[in-house]
């Protein structure tokens, strides 16, 4: 079955960075769109990133352009989110999702990791 490992989040001060990692099983990691999504404290899930199968098209909401960035490795079927410049309104848990039929609503996504940033 699908399984989605979400890591690498924490504390960090705004102007920070950090880098997550979803370690992926149970598909064919090479041949998926994946996402990257948050929930902040009692809000909606945000969508905030996607990227295609080979990893040559990637697209990212308003709140992060020019901050993050997605990528994947294939040979190790794992997704990133490189992030940096961080702000107190970045807080959030941080899932990935794989996707299913072109919905990042709909697909299934790991347990999440907290990203913290203080105000």
């Amino acid at each position: 079955q699908v399984q989605l490992v979400e890591s690498g989040g924490g504390l960090v001060q705004p102007g920070g960075s950090l880098r997550l990692s979803c370690a992926a099983s149970g598909f064919y990691f090479n041949r998926f769109w994946m996402y990257w999504v948050r929930q902040a404290p009692g809000k909606g899930l945000e969508w905030i990133s996607t990227i295609n199968p080979d990893g040559g098209r990637t697209d990212y909401a308003d709140s992060v352009k020019g901050r993050f960035t997605i990528s994947r490795d294939n040979t190790k079927n794992t997704l990133y989110l490189q992030m940096t410049s961080l702000k107190s309104e970045d807080t959030a848990v941080y899932y990935c999702v794989k996707d299913f039929g072109a919905d990042w609503r709909r697909g299934p996504r790991g347990q999440g990791t907290q990203v913290t940033v203080p105000s």
